[in-house]
């Protein structure tokens, strides 16, 4: 046996890795992780071999032999920390599955070998790769297999984090694990929901909480509350990416080294954090549309929905411009729950969007804060949460100039609230206001200590006091100067009540100072090397003494007077002290320094230079006497090499202050020009908010007059239609009154005159009381003449007279026989007499029937003239009713 294993170690690692006996395969794999540990870079041979040969690796963390396979996982191991990138995106399509199918599942070594090499996979590259493969392993058969996947996939978020691990995909396939019907799977999907909840806390609830069944919910926030109030945790392991970046700017200005920089920065990363969810799919279709409708229930209702489909804790970004815009307008409404409800939407999207709802802040800002004159308070406190998210969303100086303008408004209501919101800006912003902001804000509030409500005064001086916290006592001297003291006790009360993040710290007066007194103590600290290798005797003490004491008794002589400060300070000692120490020592007779630099040394000192000689020999003896100073004896090599960078160094200084007061000046210019600019802003800004308001009041005026011209055109067709009817209506009844007055005129015609008088005058005539027959006995004859003369009468006289002549020229005109009516019946009735007399007094059977045939017209003709006479009655009623009527 021992000859066939040294015979195994003989053979090259690739023939032993796919060896039929285990103890070969083992035997190899260690060897392979000894090589691999002592490899120096990833180009070393053996390690590109097994680059290269990256399928070897599936047969060796799936090696069949228990023991062979926990060699194995330790040579991958060995093999991805000096293969690096390259080495690990070869292998891992290979290997992970093998890894987790056979590793994952096997002995307690094996399993922690496995869990590393999946690390060193997250470590290497990136983590989406292997977590892609790992969630296809949830669909595994084997529960068990299951259980060792959502294992791997909590111990890679517990040493990465979910800021370097994305967690939105595996917390969607997590209702899918928790339908298993294996304890162990779901036990272990406990597992990792507890560890998302570490890091992500209630804002991972989005995306698959209402997936679950009550009773896992109910299970699940139990074991949330066991880990609730822990901190947020550190990522525990970094990518090779990270390790190669510099740490973060905080950690390394941290006092401790660089765990106090990352702790202020925990919380950042803690909202980072947060999963931002897609609302877009949620937003009714059909929003637009139902935000138009003129019934403001609709109106209500789509922001309902809409609300409901927003109040997630972080929303991605997506096309809001027209949702925007319509809750901009819903600020409009005159229907007070839909302002609130639409107040609410824009708060939501405030505080999910974050700094990317800055775009939005001038669609919804200006429309908001004019329905600040709202008086109901559920309104104004709406409207105002709305307006503190959209403010934590942008910032201090975004917001300022649109809240100065409503400041001014002529509604008491709005300016009201405009300034609370003021104060709460304040309160709330961690940059302080520039000087030119402090500026117009003070102004503005101090016109509102001079309004005429208290409430209003009040608002002024809690903006002055929180304003005053802010700059501090300096700064708000000047804005406060002028104010009785009522006044400024009040707004000191409130300077001591507020609370404020912001604090203002002056900065630098000149930054660019520092650098030339650098640059000029920069031969000082060099002139001690300089002047130990050649010691030399200093001038005499009387050419010394006067020229030492110059650049500091005269600091006006020189142009760089801050740098000459700056060297005499460090001496501490007098110059001319100094020389008298060394009185009578010659120049060095060795000297480096040029002839001309020698001349600056030796100019005569006793004398006073004038205006034109300062500019240019002085400068070269202060340093002369400044090098003794300095160098506690006198050393004469120093001074002369140092004595002409004087004369250049003043020349940049006094150009560099030239150019620095030039550069104030610019910078103030700049300044006010940046000043009339944003005012010019404001002003515009104003007016654009004054002609958009114009504008809607304008169509709103306008769609009135078009519904109001289209009622009025409505009317007006049915007056017309109306019209018309009437007019046929009067038509049919002037055609019906002229037909009557016809037929009233032929009736009359007709009736005229009334037959009775012609009876009566035969009565009377004939002397008979009411009976003819009393008279003649049996008067048939007479009868029948009195009938027929009123039917003559009646129906025109036609056939009704007698066969004679007289007869029908009595009874044919009408007007003959109104006249004398009695004329016909008279010889009518002599004519009967005689015929009656002559017949002997009886009447003969053809004279009786004529008398009945006269009794019979008498009667037709009584019937007749009384229907005449009702309808005329009738008629008269009719045309009275009628005259009433109009």
């Amino acid at each position: 046996m021992a000859d066939g294993e040294d015979d195994f170690s003989q053979l090259p690692l690739s023939d032993q890795f796919i060896h039929k006996n285990w103890k070969a395969r083992k035997g190899g794999y260690e060897a392979a992780t000894k090589a691999f540990d002592v490899a120096q870079t990833e180009n070393d041979p053996l390690v590109r071999q097994f680059v290269s040969d990256s399928g070897i690796w599936k047969g060796v963390v799936a090696d069949s032999n228990v023991a062979a396979q926990q060699e194995g996982l330790a040579a991958l191991c060995s093999f991805l920390q000096i293969a690096g990138k390259d080495g690990c995106t070869r292998t891992r399509k290979e290997t992970i599955a093998p890894i987790v199918e056979k590793g994952l599942t096997g002995r307690p070594a094996a399993k922690q070998r496995a869990q590393e090499a999946i690390l060193l996979y997250i470590e290497l590259d990136k983590a989406d790769p292997i977590i892609e493969e790992l969630l296809a392993l949830l669909s595994h058969k084997q529960p068990k297999v299951i259980a060792a996947t959502l294992g791997a996939l909590t111990a890679a978020y517990h040493a990465y984090g979910c800021k370097t691990i994305d967690p939105k995909q595996t917390l969607k396939v997590l209702p899918k694990v928790y339908g298993h019907a294996d304890k162990n799977v779901r036990a272990a999907a406990q597992e990792l929901t507890v560890e998302f909840y570490r890091w992500l806390k209630d804002s991972m609830k989005p995306l698959f909480w209402n997936d679950l069944k009550p009773v896992q919910q109910q299970d699940l926030d139990k074991l949330f509350e066991k880990v609730k109030d822990e901190p947020t945790p550190r990522q525990e392991r970094l990518l090779r990416t990270q390790q190669a970046a510099p740490p973060p700017a905080a950690a390394v200005a941290g006092p401790g080294g660089g765990d106090e920089g990352y702790e202020d920065e925990l919380p950042e990363e803690a909202e980072d954090l947060e999963l931002a969810v897609d609302v877009m799919p949620k937003v009714p279709k059909d929003f637009e549309e139902r935000l138009g409708s003129s019934k403001w229930k609709d109106r209500k209702e789509a922001l309902d929905e809409l609300h409901t489909a927003i109040n997630v804790q972080k929303m991605e970004e997506g096309p809001f411009d027209n949702i925007m815009r319509g809750l901009a307008k819903s600020m409009k409404d005159a229907n007070i729950a839909v302002v609130t409800v639409a107040a609410n939407c824009i708060e939501l999207f405030g505080r999910g969007l974050r700094r990317s709802f800055a775009k939005y802040r001038s669609t919804v800002m200006g429309p908001m804060m004019e329905r600040l004159k709202e008086k109901k308070q559920a309104v104004a406190d709406a409207i105002g949460s709305a307006l503190d998210a959209v403010f934590a969303s942008t910032s201090f100086n975004d917001c300022l100039e649109e809240i100065l303008e409503f400041l001014k408004h002529k509604n008491p209501q709005v300016k009201l609230e405009s300034t609370k919101f003021l104060i709460r800006c304040l309160k709330s912003t961690k940059a302080a206001p520039e000087l030119a902001q402090v500026k117009s804000i003070a102004d503005a509030s101090t016109k509102l200590l001079t309004e005429s409500q208290e409430v209003q005064r009040n608002a002024g001086a809690e903006v002055l006091g929180t304003l005053w916290k802010i700059m501090g006592d300096r700064i708000m001297n000047a804005h406060l100067e002028g104010l009785d003291e009522i006044r400024k006790t009040k707004i000191k009360e409130y300077h001591d009540a507020a609370e404020v993040k912001a604090k203002y710290k002056p900065k630098a007066a000149v930054p660019p100072k520092p650098a030339p007194a650098a640059a000029g103590k920069r031969p000082v600290g060099k002139k001690p090397m300089a002047k130990k290798p050649t010691p030399a005797a200093a001038p005499p003490a009387e050419d010394t003494a006067p020229l030492a004491p110059k650049p500091t008794s005269r600091p006006g002589v020189s142009k760089l007077g801050p740098p000459k400060s700056g060297l005499t300070a460090p001496s501490g000692l007098r110059a001319p002290g100094l020389a008298k120490k060394a009185p009578g020592l010659p120049l060095p007779g060795t000297s480096t320094a040029s002839p001309k630099r020698q001349g600056f040394i030796g100019a005569p000192a006793t004398r006073e230079l004038s205006p034109e000689e300062e500019d240019y020999a002085p400068p070269a003896a202060p340093k002369f006497g400044l090098g003794r100073g300095l160098a506690g004896r006198p050393l004469g090599k120093p001074a002369v090499s140092e004595a002409p960078p004087p004369p250049v160094v003043s020349g940049l200084a006094a150009a560099d202050r030239a150019e620095l007061d030039e550069l104030r000046m610019e910078v103030e210019r700049l300044r006010k020009q940046t000043e009339d600019l944003r005012s010019d802003r404001t002003r515009l800004s104003s007016q654009i908010h004054e002609l958009q308001n114009q504008n809607a009041q304008l169509i709103e005026d306008h769609t009135r007059d078009v519904l109001s011209i289209k009622a009025k055109e409505t009317q007006l067709v049915r007056a017309r239609s109306d019209a018309d009817a009437a007019e046929q209506l009067v038509a049919t009844q002037q055609r019906e009154v002229d037909r009557l007055k016809r037929e009233l005129s032929r009736q009359i015609r007709a009736t005229s005159p009334a037959p009775y008088d012609a009876s009566e005058q035969i009565l009377s005539d004939t002397g008979m009381n009411g009976s003819v027959g009393g008279r003649f006995g049996d008067s048939g004859y007479e009868g029948a003449a009195v009938g027929r003369y009123r039917a003559s009468r009646t129906y025109g006289g036609a056939g009704a007279a007698s066969p004679g002549g007289e007869g029908k020229e009595n009874f044919s005109d009408g007007r003959s026989s109104k006249l004398s009516p009695l004329r016909g019946s008279g010889s009518g009735f002599r004519a009967s007499a005689s015929i009656s007399s002559s017949s002997g007094g009886r009447a003969s059977p053809a004279d009786m029937g004529a008398s009945t045939n006269g009794a019979e017209s008498w009667k037709r003709a009584a019937e007749v003239t009384q229907n005449l006479k009702e309808r005329i009655a009738l008629m008269k009623a009719k045309q009275a009713a009628r005259n009433q009527g109009q």
